[in-house]
């Protein structure tokens, strides 16, 4: 580390690491519930589990995110964080407050907690990733308030650079976008209407920017590659990343009742958002083929790499196959969309750095770590690839069979259980690889690694 400050970000990585292994654990026993529908009723039904598995994983990826802004920002504007202390709180605040929510969905019954926390002073309970009580919102609000003070005066006061004024505008647009979480109309075509400014504007807009202003960053730290190069590719990204992404929202306007037009613009632009995610996949391989030093962190620049392809091909290959209107009106809401899902949001952090070892850990520990990294990646392609298939079956059965008379729901899920089963066993395989990464951080633990 350059700067002491930077060390607040640890207890952010720590913590995002320890919800997305509930994420994980929680996906396990949703993937159980899909094959043994008693499984854990009625200490956890399945709406609960699928609400903590969503849940969690918004927040271990806002934990992450703010983990690196706090340890990116001060290191691109070359001075200390403005208030260390207010991020330090600031993460008790969050961390008491997304823990207590979790207990709350699993201690308390929906509707119970609702009436709890005043969910009828101000309603804003009961929509799919905004189940959070109103008091958790504000409250997350006044976290994200108080997180963009403390990085903004950094950068105020310090150097501006590409990287940073892109992450910092991905990280205001973040916070602008929940607000819409707070307008909660009755009317159902209106509500989902603005519900996806928060869901959609999120994946497919501004955590692109913050994705890719933390992909340059590390780029620049592992191949030594002039910071212009990788700026004039930041940019391109992130330009076509906001045309595409923002007009491309319509592809979920197709069936909730706005105009027809949204049909054809949402497929359009929806058809185009692949580009800036096949970008970032050349643009990390570009940076690594032109590097200018090994790095002994190897394990980074593999992240740093695969990311790039897993972004790619989850969410944008994948989503293309099922984003356009005429595709889309059979295959919304069925397994390809959780295909989708799962291979686009896959991902994690990693903490060596931070751990007084600037050129990563000690090689044996890092064969551990790519040892993990494979391991989940492996696992998430064919999680994917199984979740297709069961998609594909699933619109064979239940929207367009070849007899003309569609097989209900349950009975479409009896056909498809197999795919189910196989998702859980490569399911297990990625919580064996989670393992293994969390494994790596302890080999060796003592050895320091001198800088190159």
């Amino acid at each position: 580390m350059q700067y002491q400050s930077q060390a607040v970000a640890k207890p952010y990585f720590i913590f995002a690491l320890m919800l997305f292994a509930g994420q994980v654990l929680f996906g396990l026993i949703m993937g159980l519930q899909y094959v043994i529908g008693d499984f854990l009723f009625p200490a956890i039904p399945f709406n609960v589990a699928r609400m903590v598995h969503t849940n969690l994983l918004i927040v271990w990826l806002l934990f992450g995110f703010m983990g690196a802004a706090y340890y990116l920002i001060p290191e691109e504007s070359q001075r200390e964080l403005h208030s260390p202390k207010l991020a330090i709180a600031l993460f008790w605040i969050f961390a008491v407050a997304g823990t207590l929510t979790i207990l709350g969905y699993l201690l308390v019954p929906y509707a119970g907690l609702a009436k709890m926390t005043g969910n009828e002073l101000l309603p804003t309970m009961g929509r799919e990733f905004l189940e959070q009580p109103t008091i958790t919102k504000i409250g997350i609000v006044i976290v994200a308030l108080g997180f963009l003070y403390n990085l903004g005066m950094t950068v105020l006061k310090g150097r501006k650079t590409v990287i940073n004024i892109v992450l910092m505008t991905g990280l205001v647009g973040l916070a602008v976008m929940f607000l819409f979480s707070f307008y909660n109309p009755e009317n159902l075509a209106l509500d989902k209407y603005f519900w996806w400014w928060v869901v959609h504007l999120w994946v497919e807009g501004v955590w692109e920017l913050i994705m890719g202003s933390i992909l340059a960053y590390v780029l620049i730290k592992t191949t030594g590659v002039d910071r212009e190069v990788v700026e004039k590719w930041l940019y391109v990204i992130i330009a076509m990343a906001l045309i595409t992404g923002i007009l491309g929202t319509g592809h979920h306007y197709y069936w909730i009742g706005p105009p027809e037009y949204w049909k054809i613009l949402g497929s359009v632009f929806s058809a185009l958002e692949p580009i800036p995610f096949f970008l970032m996949a050349v643009f990390a391989f570009n940076m690594a083929n032109r590097r200018r030093r090994e790095h002994p962190n190897r394990a980074a620049l593999l992240w740093a790499m695969g990311c790039g392809v897993m972004a790619f091909l989850g969410a944008g290959v994948w989503g293309f196959l099922h984003t356009l209107a005429p595709v889309n009106y059979y295959t919304h809401g069925t397994q390809i969309t959780a295909s989708h899902g799962h291979m686009a949001f896959y991902g994690a952090y990693a903490m060596p750095a931070l751990r007084g070892r600037p050129d990563g850990n000690s090689n044996k520990a890092q064969v551990v770590e790519m040892w993990g990294f494979w391991l989940m990646t492996i696992a998430m392609v064919f999680i994917t690839l199984f979740l297709t298939g069961a998609g594909i079956l699933q619109v064979w059965l239940q929207r367009v069979p070849e007899s003309g008379v569609a097989l209900g729901f349950m009975a479409t899920q009896d056909q498809i259980g197999l795919f189910y089963w196989l998702r859980e066993i490569t399911g297990v395989v990625f919580l064996i690889g989670l393992v293994v990464y969390f494994v790596s951080f302890f080999v060796d633990k003592d050895t320091e690694i001198q800088s190159a």
